[in-house]
Order: structure tokens, then C-alpha cells, then sequence
């Protein structure tokens, strides 16, 4: 059968995309031809992981045309939750099912294939306001700048190197790599330079972590009550929320609670700290945080790292200690941080996230709760259990690596319609008020910088020694790596979410995996095209923030060498289209986007565009919706 039997992603076929609220009807049909006998249709809907008990609804004919006919059925869930379904019909009497094949269209099989989600949040879902349409900067405080500031309290082992030196990446002479090797970034560094952020456009800042912690990357924290000496003290948190505030800028930070240091308070292995630790005494207050194998030396820790002690995040002295009255949580609010990045979102259980966030919006509704999941988190498991991020009652959005890996994968590789199955899949799992605030990166402390991703040779397979020949690219490399870049950050700008750019990526900087990709900012030098490029994306947005806050996703075509697409409100349209191929390419016209004005990049000829080009134009969008 030729004609399409159903189409998750079109209106014809389910209304309205994507993940709806509570109490909403979802209007699903399927078009059967006349030229076999079809009987006793029915919509199958599953909850998330109760494959052998369906609820089936029968089907109505809503639609009777000369070769086919349309059956409809109007589905609506009363309570947020998880749900997967596809179509049961006796097709000449034989059993059949329409399930999705791998372009996410329906086709007839003989038994039960892919199932489509339906995604049900919680009605009183909301997000916060500050991100969407705004532009996110995420800072590696050590790498970003240093004020210079005298600093007190600072550990005598502390090891300072001079601004600009290669991050460490060697073992050390007991062949552990300590990541302990500080520039002296500070909170006043990142304060002083809150002019250049506001005009480079930043609206929104993540801080890496900021606690007392024994690295330079500090996601071993060592007291949840401290501001890391070297960064500066609690004042200076203050200080640079407040200065933040004035430019219109809002300060999220990392909270890092799935695990701590062996080298803290809670722990403290090392007998650094004044009163005992859970290594050092089964009675001390923060024994029962975590799981001793074999009391002290043998105790369950993150990934097998042994400096970093697994916290048993539902025991509830822990929890009452970051979420209770007076927590954490309510702690930093309280100091102007605007919200919290959760690390490993993932491996916190939901007793936990449930908490957090009660907590974190107990002090602000607006405050956010961001959480590092790499895949997608609307049907994620993880330890064996169904995760419900986005059903209400945790997390507000999250680190959106899918489309990050989507971005890099089209540009560098092509693959149209691999491009445009992994962004309409998130667009059709995620609540809306999660994807107008999903933070969009192209690069992260955790991944290389997309330069050199797109520049450079791939590193599988290969080490640190390798990776540190090789990190600065060779000029051709750099170059094909850049015009690759530029095409990454207008899809990056323009997609549904809310950018995030990776200190220095503005200004060029390259960096394999970590700690290649933490170096220090370059102050002195810059790729004068990139940063252009991006201060225009920047101000694009700016102009334009509550349009691109609340415009619709429609795709128009990914080809292997063109994508574009419209982000449409209302009668206002943003087109957008690159290409990234060596060629001249011709875009698709459309009659209905009228009133034309290019915004940034350059058309050619007769609606071309060419070698790795790239358009954006405002319009008026005058089709019916």
C-alpha cells in the first residue's frame, strides 16, 4: 500500500503533536484502503511497560473516500504517565497491526513491531521563564578568568600553575590522575567580566561546580556548605549573583548529589577535617549516607572511582540535609542562584528528585531544576526502573545531547533523514514547557569542543598522549572544521531550545576530551568570524526572544546536503536553512512564507544557497494552521 496508513508527526493522523497535558484528547486515525476488507480496527494503548495488557478502544469511520477510509478515535489520559500505542485490525481476517517502522510511519505487520509514545505531564506543569528564548553560558570556574584576588583559607596542597598552562593529563608517580593542577579562576574573575557576557547577549550562566571540593573540576565535593576557597567565599557568590541580576542575567550551579569526595567532611578519608567521617567511625552522623561492603576500606562508590564515595540518596538524615528546611537547596536560593544543573540526573532516585524539587520550588516556583540525562529522558531507564522526569514532579528540562550528537552528526557526516527522525522524536516525547527550555549545547566539560569534533580525526581508540599530539588542529583542519562550526550554531540558535555556549567556543578555542576541553580562556586571542558569527546569532535572539520563547517546530526538508525549516507564531516565521554540502543547492520555495527579510546569511541566484551557506529570513507565514 503506497498511501500513508498513519503519521504520528502530521495532523491528519494525531492532533495535537506531540506530548499533551492531563485531561487532553488525542484525535489518532488511520487510513485503510478499499481494496482489502478491514475489520473491527481499534487504537491499543499500553502503559510504559505493561506490554501484555492493552486497553483497546474500537475505531469509527470519520471519513469515507473513493479508495480508502479514515478511522479516528479521540484518546485522553486523566493522569500524567507514560504510554506507547499502535492500531489493531483484521485485514481479510487475518490479525494485523499497524506499528511504526523506522521513519516513524505506520505500516501493516503480522505481529506487534514498534510502538508510538504519548507523553501525559501533570496540568499545573510549568517551567521557568528565565531561560526560554535566552541564551545559556556555561563556565568552567577554574578555566574562565582570574581576578587576581588574594585568596583565603586555601588548602596547602593546593597546586597553582601559571594562567594559560595545558591542563594536566598524565599520571602522576602513583599512576592516578588527580586532576589537580589550578589556574586560580574565581567568582570576582567571572563578576569582572559580566560586561562582556552581557554583550555578547548571555542571559543565563551555569556554573560548573562551586562547593569546596579537592580538583580542579570540583565534582568531588568536600562540603556542600562552602564556596571552594580558590573561587572566593559566600560574599563573593553574592556579589556576582546580584551584579548578574542588574544585566539581566540569572546564575544556575552544578549541584553534585549522587556522590561526594572521599576528601570531605562527610567522608573524609584523608583525616582533613575536624570530626569524624563516615571512613573514620560507624557512629559518625554521615555513616549511614553511604554503603560500606566491607567497613572502611571496601564501600560502593561512582563507577568504581574510589574518591568518589556513592551517597544512598534516599537515607533521610541526607535528604533533610539537602532538602529540608534550611538544606542546600533552600541554602544557595537563598543566595541568588536561580536554580540547580542535577549531575547524573539519572542515577538520583526519584524519593530524591521528588524532594528536590518540592524543595527548590518551595524557596522560588521560577527556580530552575535542570538534569545531565544523555539520552532521551521522557522514556529513559535506568537501573531497571522507568524513569518520570518530565510527568511534573521533577525535573524541568534537561542537558539536550540528543540534538547536540544530531547537530554534529548532520553537519560533519549529512544523513537528512537520520537528522530529522532524531530531532522530531525529541520534539514529539517532550512536554512543551521542557523543549522551550532545553539547553542546547554544542560542546561540554564532558565532550570535545564541536571545532574540533568537526576538525578534527576522530579519537577512538585512541589515549590522553595521542589526543594531546593532536589537539591543536592543523590549519586545514581548523578551517574545515570552523566553516562546519558556523553551520553547527545557526541550527544550534534557531532549533526549539535554548543555546548554550561553552566557554570559548565564541572565540574558537579547540580541546579533545577531558581535560583537553577545559582549558583556560585565551583572553588575548580570538577567531574574529566565529565570534562575529555567534554575536549575531546572539542578538538575533535577543530581538527576538519571545518569538523564539514560544515559535512552533516545522520541518520543510533534510536532504543529505540542505535542511531548513520555519519556526512559526502566529503570522511571524523564521526560515532557516544551511548547506552543507560543496555544492550549489537550490531551496524549496514556499508559496505561504511571504514578506520576506534576510536576518543573517546570504541567498544566491534563484533561492540557492551556496557551499556551506547558510540563510535566515524573517516573514509572515499565511497558511491556516
Amino acid at each position: 500500500m503506497s498511501a500513508t496508513i498513519f503519521d504520528s508527526r502530521s495532523a491528519s493522523y494525531r492532533d495535537p503533536f506531540g506530548a499533551v497535558s492531563a485531561g487532553t484528547g488525542v484525535r489518532l486515525s488511520i487510513r485503510l484502503s478499499k481494496t482489502v476488507s478491514h475489520e473491527s480496527p481499534e487504537l491499543w494503548v499500553f502503559r510504559a511497560d505493561q506490554w501484555d495488557t492493552p486497553i483497546a478502544y474500537p475505531m469509527e469511520v470519520s471519513q469515507c473516500r473513493s479508495s480508502c477510509n479514515l478511522y479516528s478515535v479521540v484518546y485522553q489520559a486523566e493522569e500524567p504517565g507514560l504510554f506507547f500505542y499502535c492500531f489493531h485490525v483484521y485485514e481479510n481476517g487475518r490479525e494485523t497491526y499497524i506499528c511504526k517502522n523506522r521513519t516513524g510511519r505506520g505500516v501493516i505487520m503480522p505481529s506487534r513491531g514498534d510502538l508510538w509514545q504519548l507523553t501525559v505531564y501533570a496540568k499545573e506543569f510549568e517551567t521557568p521563564d528565565f531561560l526560554k528564548g535566552g541564551i545559556i553560558y556555561q563556565i568552567f570556574p577554574d578555566r574562565f578568568y582570574n581576578s587576581g584576588t588574594e585568596k583565603q583559607n586555601v588548602p596547602k596542597d593546593r597546586k597553582l600553575v601559571p594562567w594559560g598552562t595545558p591542563p594536566e593529563y598524565l599520571p602522576d608517580e602513583n599512576g592516578e590522575v588527580t586532576n589537580s593542577d589550578y589556574t586560580g579562576g574565581d567568582l570576582k574573575g567571572i563578576e569582572q567580566k559580566l560586561p562582556y557576557l552581557e554583550s555578547l547577549g548571555v542571559t543565563a550562566i551555569y556554573l560548573n561546580p562551586i562547593f569546596e571540593a579537592h580538583s580542579n573540576h570540583r565534582y568531588n565535593t568536600a562540603d556542600y556548605l562552602k564556596i571552594d576557597p580558590l573561587l572566593g567565599t559566600e560574599e563573593d557568590f553574592k556579589s556576582l549573583c546580584e551584579a548578574a541580576k542588574k544585566r539581566g542575567i540569572s546564575i544556575f550551579i552544578d549541584g553534585v548529589f549522587s556522590h561526594t569526595g572521599s576528601d570531605s567532611i562527610y567522608f573524609n578519608q584523608k583525616g582533613r577535617y575536624q570530626g569524624e567521617g563516615a571512613y573514620q567511625s560507624k557512629d559518625s552522623p554521615y555513616y549511614k549516607w553511604y554503603t560500606f561492603k566491607k567497613f572502611p576500606d571496601e564501600y560502593t562508590s561512582w563507577w568504581g572511582f574510589k574518591t568518589l564515595p556513592e551517597v544512598r540518596e534516599e537515607e533521610e538524615t541526607y535528604l533533610e540535609f539537602i532538602c529540608g528546611k534550611g538544606g542546600i537547596a533552600e541554602k544557595w536560593l537563598s543566595l541568588g542562584a536561580a536554580g540547580f544543573r542535577l549531575d547524573v540526573a539519572d542515577e538520583l532516585p526519584d524519593v530524591f528528585l521528588d524532594r528536590f524539587r518540592e524543595a527548590v520550588k518551595g524557596v522560588d516556583p521560577q527556580a530552575l531544576v535542570l538534569g545531565e540525562v544523555w539520552e532521551d529522558a521522557s522514556n529513559k531507564t535506568s537501573y531497571g526502573k522507568r524513569r518520570r522526569y518530565f510527568q511534573g514532579s521533577q525535573l524541568d528540562s534537561v542537558m539536550n545531547y540528543p540534538f547536540k550528537d544530531a547537530i554534529l552528526q548532520y553537519v560533519g557526516q549529512g544523513g537528512g533523514d537520520v537528522f530529522y527522525n532524531r530531532i522530531m522524536s525529541i520534539l514529539e516525547n517532550y512536554p512543551r514547557p521542557v523543549l522551550s527550555i532545553l539547553m542546547n549545547s554544542l560542546s561540554t566539560h564532558d565532550t570535545e569542543r564541536a571545532i574540533t569534533v568537526l576538525g578534527g580525526e576522530p579519537t577512538e581508540g585512541h589515549d590522553r598522549i595521542w589526543q594531546a599530539e593532536r589537539n591543536e588542529l592543523a590549519p586545514h583542519q581548523y578551517a574545515a572544521g570552523k566553516a562546519k562550526f558556523l553551520l553547527c550554531c545557526v541550527l544550534q540558535f534557531t532549533i526549539i531550545g535554548t543555546p548554550c555556549i561553552y566557554y570559548g567556543d565564541e572565540t574558537g578555542m579547540m580541546g579533545y576530551k577531558d581535560p583537553f576541553n577545559r582549558a583556560c580562556f585565551d583572553w588575548e586571542n580570538r577567531d574574529e568570524d566565529i565570534f562575529q558569527h555567534i554575536k549575531a546569532l546572539c542578538e538575533m535572539r535577543k530581538k527576538n526572544r519571545e518569538f523564539f520563547a514560544e515559535a512552533k517546530f516545522m520541518p520543510v526538508s533534510f536532504t543529505d546536503s540542505v535542511c531548513c525549516y520555519l519556526r512559526i507564531r502566529g503570522e511571524d516565521a523564521v526560515f532557516v536553512a544551511i548547506n552543507r554540502s560543496s555544492v550549489t543547492c537550490k531551496l524549496p520555495k514556499l508559496t505561504e512564507f511571504t514578506q520576506t527579510e534576510t536576518i543573517l546569511g546570504k541567498l544566491i541566484d534563484d533561492f540557492s544557497l551556496m557551499p556551506m551557506g547558510y540563510i535566515i529570513l524573517s516573514g509572515k507565514w499565511t497558511a491556516r494552521d
